[in-house]
């Protein structure tokens, strides 16, 4: 029989390391501070914007950086905007983990935890329809630039996009329910789990112990069904 592996345990506290069979128990400490999270997501999406009107000013000849052709500043500047939407949605949404709005009001939800999909399409549609509408551009500069332009719109709306969003309703429920235990999570997935030897964790050798709030700005926001299953737990959201 072979033998089992023994998993290391890291406190998401201090980073210590420690094993299954010696866990180390830390009270529970603030996990970031979401005001300043999205305090950098929205001046990156300012930039983003900038970027933007860089890009309407090239379509325009206004801007014109004499050491490169027009479509390669179109391109460059595309680029520029679709970086900082990325990551900005990221700090909006690592914010929103830490400090997750309620879902009493759904559209206003969907909303506030999407905002990265809404500034994406104004970083986007308008230059989008500019170099669609205007005449001055070469056939070739025009599709080349159009075309980069959607795609950026895709690529910068699907990693936007939250497809995970945790509610306050959600994050309450968990902390009522689970109090201060400590939980376990694996470096990949989507949920937490109460027992470090859960069997969905046997492929993992290395784990993240931390509190509720703790695995939930980790992004890990559902508790495992199978551990919620063995310690009869109700009222907290599973997968």
């Amino acid at each position: 029989m072979a033998e089992k592996k023994e998993k290391k345990i890291i406190s998401a506290d201090d980073g210590t390391v420690t094993t299954a069979s010696e866990k180390k128990v830390k009270a529970a400490k603030p996990t970031g501070d979401a005001k300043k999270k999205r305090l950098v997501a929205i001046i990156l999406w300012v930039v983003a914007i900038i970027f933007e009107v860089l890009a309407f000013l090239v379509v325009l000849g206004k801007v014109d950086l004499k050491f490169m052709p027009t479509l390669y500043q179109l391109i460059a500047f595309l680029v520029l905007d679709l970086a900082c939407v990325i990551v900005g949605a990221q700090f909006w949404k690592k914010a929103n983990r830490i400090d997750p709005a309620s879902e009493k009001n759904k559209f206003k939800f969907w909303l506030w935890n999407n905002m990265g999909v809404v500034v994406c399409v104004i970083a986007f549609v308008p230059v989008i329809i500019l170099m669609i509408a205007n005449k001055n551009l070469d056939k070739k500069t025009k599709a080349i630039a159009v075309v980069v332009a959607i795609i950026a719109l895709l690529i910068g709306g699907v990693a936007s996009y939250d497809f995970n969003p945790v509610s306050e309703e959600m994050q309450e429920a968990a902390i009522t329910t689970l109090g201060d235990s400590d939980v376990y999570w694996a470096p990949f997935g989507k949920v937490y789990h109460t027992d470090s030897e859960c069997q969905s964790l046997n492929q993992s050798d290395t784990l993240t112990m931390g509190t509720v709030e703790q695995a939930i700005a980790a992004n890990r926001s559902r508790l495992c069904k199978f551990c919620a299953d063995r310690d009869q737990i109700s009222g907290v959201v599973t997968e």
